[in-house]
């Protein structure tokens, strides 16, 4: 098991904490640049979405509708 895996199931908030501390080492601790892309990935799968979301018919996802924001 990895120790990833160990983190979740002991404390989810050390998970959370491990990924934004590899978000930030990914960006080089640019918090900026990091939000900068968290927003363009935010963008960019709503846009998704929303092209399923157009393509597909209610038959096929048995009456799932997507729903754009999350619950806090």
């Amino acid at each position: 098991m990895s120790s990833s895996a160990v983190l979740t199931a002991a404390d989810p908030q050390a998970e959370i904490d491990y990924q934004v501390e590899a978000a930030l080492a990914f960006h080089d601790e640019d918090a900026k640049a990091t939000i900068a892309t968290l927003l363009g990935d935010i963008k960019h799968l709503r846009l998704q979405l929303a092209l399923v979301e157009s393509a597909m018919s209610r038959g096929m996802t048995r009456g799932w509708l997507p729903v754009y924001d999350r619950e806090v």
